[in-house]
């Protein structure tokens, strides 16, 4: 391995930097391969700062020249930075260094992607460009001259001057190292405009390569409304003359928030009803929203250290999950939220992965951009908005935005604007970002003279690294039913605070039945023995829609749990209240959608093992194979009727109405594919007009094992549209038979249009069979060993990608002793490659470690 003992960083370890920045002006003179970077900083001594070494991160540099206040020095160069000898008063730092962008693969620092300089500087990149402090708590403000013949120069901030062959920009704004952002290339504008609430006008762009023209309109209506959103809710204006976004095709991420340049990975800002689903559409107004809100819980408010990640991220991600609930459905997207909470954070939360909202310690921060960091950090902050009500939350942002703008801050500033506004002691509540794991909530009730008693117990299971847990403060939002379905006592939200708590209800005339955890208050897992005729009267008369949803999801898992361990038949009463669901017109069609799905293969595979049971990934498969085969013959005779409700009049449009709409009809069209063998998916692929009914009708013939032609036709037409080849590749991996998988991921590998060095590519194939449950889990275990050999040819080219999609074999420990093995075999070869990156490393022997 690369390093034998990789550097820990710790969290009580932080010290401020010994210098603070009073401004940074860099001169680029681009090249391919011979980038020079000249950097002029302003320094001077920080006074708070207990230890005044002059260190400046700097990897893969060639250092030309360094002076100090105009006389040449020479440093003490390392591998990872410099040190040199500088006054104990301000001074004026010069550096010339150049740099490689050309053979920069692992799309950190300044790289080049199709021709165009972009850069990625989040978490570390910056170091790659220039000497730097490279550190989030380091803020100041940039000019940056950029030379070079490339007909579109930008940077962050605004514009400055410019000329025949170089541009000048300003950023007025102090700000980190990471959020600096540049790109240069042959690219084209889709213009906008846009009037803050003071009267403000603000130059929008939204830069693409030709060719992409007509997949902008979607993305710069998405900016409009999520800059009125953030006026109206949260009260934050635009702060620059221009915003500039920018879509790039090779990037690790979804997207960047850099201060005035937001830099895209093309997939989450290009559009059009041709090439994109309904899915595509709301994931780019959430991400084009995610990252402009990122100006001010981020951008003028910064985290300290990266510790404090989820400072910025779990906000964020929060406030874009207030915008999508707004601009679409907020019961659908809460239920959405929660199946990728419990698809992706609780295995991570309670595995050998598992760490803290904010982790005590890291050895590559790469690892850390994580769906705990994020969505069990966004939740976080749901629970604390819960608790403090609407108006306190309201009052503690203005006082944080107003306490904090232009600082970098930690989870105690945080907490503690809470606590000044609302006099409460989060002392307790501040434990959600120190503790690991998915707290257990068990309900027990009681019944007795007129008095009903719900008991609630926590539990956290030990997770590594922390054995022992503590009580946290939970919000438990819970309503009662009667017997005839209205409610008798309206949602109130129990803080469980202790192990064990009980909570009494007076005045009932009789026992009532309980809906427990409504609108998902907390991310826990609620253990409450429940009958399933308890779980079909919640699907029929549950007042709350997520716990209508959860009662169908619940009776689902049961009947599939039973199906597995019994070899029963699927569940009568689920059958029955899913039909009586599915004709209720009054439900939104996207809800009723979402009440067609079932629980994911993964999802089975954790409550088997949690129940004793070692799963079978394929009897798993079988499994929800019969029980949508028996859910398609039960609402058959209702399927015409559902076909006819997700008609769509009128042009096509990606929002919530007509998004709904498709979504039912979607899954209406996959369970006729059960019944007819695809003869209405085949007519559904031929008058497709969208690429929502486009690519629904060619899954579900790839799923009916047919769709040769149609998969051929579908490549012919979109073999030069990269973004929909992406799709094209992807779904013949989630589309094929768990026998079949391992070769058919193999076989796209081997296509001519597989470009492996191309994340987006390399994650539709790879990330795919990662994905395919019963697919990678085959028992001759060829799923691990090609996933294997893609991570070692990956690792030294993208270390980031690498070691993200190591995660897939986090639940190796779940398994039977074979595949136990063969997953153990292959981390193990992952590990022994020589020269692995410190990313992969660390990743592979946390999940060796569990």
């Amino acid at each position: 391995m690369r390093d034998a003992a990789p550097t820990t960083i710790y969290l009580k370890d932080y010290t401020p930097f010994g210098y603070l920045v009073d401004s940074v002006h860099l001169t680029f003179d681009l090249a391919d391969h011979a980038t020079r970077v000249t950097s002029r900083i302003a320094f001077r001594p920080n006074l708070d700062a207990t230890e005044r070494t002059f260190f400046l991160h700097g990897e893969d540099l060639a250092l030309i020249s360094a002076s100090i206040n105009g006389a040449e020095v020479t440093p003490d160069v390392t591998d990872k930075g410099l040190t040199v000898d500088v006054p104990d008063e301000p001074f004026i730092w010069e550096a010339e260094v150049e740099i490689d962008p050309g053979n920069n693969t692992a799309l950190e620092g300044l790289y080049m992607s199709n021709g165009m300089y972009c850069t990625q500087c989040e978490a570390e990149g910056f170091r790659k460009i220039t000497y730097y402090p490279d550190r989030p708590d380091v803020m100041s403000t940039f000019t940056v001259r950029i030379n070079g013949d490339l007909p579109v120069l930008l940077s962050n901030g605004n514009p400055s001057g410019k000329g025949e062959g170089w541009a000048e920009w300003t950023d007025p704004w102090p700000k980190p190292a990471y959020l600096f952002a540049l790109v240069a290339g042959d690219l084209i504008a889709h213009p906008g405009q846009f009037t803050t609430k003071s009267g403000r006008d603000v130059e929008l762009n939204l830069w693409v390569r030709p060719g992409d023209e007509g997949k902008c309109a979607f993305g710069m209506e998405a900016l409009k409304k999520s800059m009125k959103w953030d006026e109206d809710v949260y009260g934050r204006e635009y702060d620059l003359d221009v915003f500039n976004i920018v879509a790039v095709d090779d990037f690790n991420m979804g997207a960047m928030e850099n201060k005035g340049l937001n830099i895209f990975n093309s997939s989450a800002v290009l559009a059009s009803p041709e090439t994109s689903t309904d899915a595509n559409f709301e994931r780019i107004e959430a991400i084009i929203a995610h990252e402009y809100f990122h100006n001010w819980t981020g951008n003028r408010i910064t985290c300290r250290d990266w510790f404090q990640l989820c400072l910025k991220e779990g906000l964020t991600v929060f406030r874009d999950a207030q915008f999508t609930s707004d601009m679409r459905s907020a019961p659908v997207k809460r239920i959405h939220d929660a199946i990728d909470l419990r698809a992706r954070q609780f295995p991570e939360d309670n595995g050998p992965l598992s760490h803290p909202v904010r982790p005590e310690s890291f050895q590559e921060i790469n690892n850390f951009y994580t769906a705990t960091v994020y969505e069990k950090g966004a939740e976080v902050i749901g629970m604390l908005k819960r608790l403090v009500g609407d108006d306190a939350y309201a009052k503690a942002l203005d006082l944080y935005f107003e306490r904090h703008d232009g600082q970098a801050c930690t989870i105690e500033d945080w907490i503690k604007v809470f606590e000044d506004t609302t006099g409460r002691d989060l002392t307790q509540f501040q434990s959600w970002y120190s503790q690991s794991g998915t707290p257990r909530v068990t309900v027990s009730e009681n019944w007795a003279d007129g008095i009903y008693t719900l008991t609630l117990n926590q539990r956290t299971e030990p997770t590594p690294g922390q054995n022992e847990k503590q009580p946290q403060v939970i919000p438990v939002a819970v309503g009662l039913l009667g017997a005839n379905g209205d409610e008798v006592r309206q949602t109130e939200v129990l803080e469980l605070t202790e192990a064990e708590q009980s909570f009494q209800f007076t005045g009932l005339a009789a026992k009532p039945t309980p809906s427990i955890l409504r609108d998902f208050s907390a991310p826990v897992i609620l253990e409450h023995d429940v009958s399933n005729a308890e779980r079909a009267f919640l699907l029929a008369h549950d007042t709350d829609p997520f716990n209508r949803w959860q009662a169908g999801r619940s009776l689902a898992q049961d009947t599939l749990l039973r199906m597995i361990l019994d070899d029963a038949a699927p569940d009568a009463d689920y059958l029955d209240g899913l039909l009586a669901v599915l004709r209720d017109v009054d439900l939104d069609p996207a809800y009723r959608a979402l009440m067609l799905g079932l629980p994911t293969q993964s999802e089975l595979a954790a409550s088997l093992f949690e129940r004793g049971h070692t799963p079978d990934p394929m009897m798993i498969w079988t499994a929800i194979e019969t029980l949508r085969q028996a859910t398609a013959q039960h609402v058959q005779d209702l399927l015409p009727r559902l076909h006819s409700e997700a008609l769509v009049d009128g042009p096509y449009a990606p929002d919530a109405a007509q998004s709904g709409k498709r979504a039912l009809g979607s899954a209406a069209l996959a369970l006729t594919t059960r019944l007819d063998g695809g003869a209405m998916a085949a007519e559904a692929y031929g008058n497709a007009d969208n690429m929502t009914l486009q690519l629904t009708a060619l899954s579900c013939l790839l799923r009916a094992r047919k769709g040769e032609a149609e998969l051929a036709a579908f490549y012919r037409q979109w073999q030069h549209d990269r973004l929909v080849m992406d799709k094209w590749f992807g779904l013949q991996v989630a589309m094929a038979g768990p026998e079949a998988t391992p070769g058919v991921a193999q076989s796209l590998t081997q296509h001519a249009d597989f470009n492996w060095k191309n994340p987006n590519r390399f994650r539709a194939v790879v990330g795919a069979l990662a994905m395919n449950h019963a697919g990678f889990h085959q028992p001759d275990g060829a799923g691990y060993a090609l996933l294997a050999d893609w991570l070692i040819r990956l690792d030294p080219v993208n270390p980031q990608t690498t070691a993200r999609m190591c995660s897939a074999f986090q639940t190796w420990k779940r398994y039977d002793a074979d595949r136990q093995e063969l997953m153990r075999a292959q981390l193990s070869r992952v590990a022994e490659t020589p020269n692995l990156s410190r990313d992969t490393s660390e990743m592979v022997s946390r999940i060796l470690g569990a």
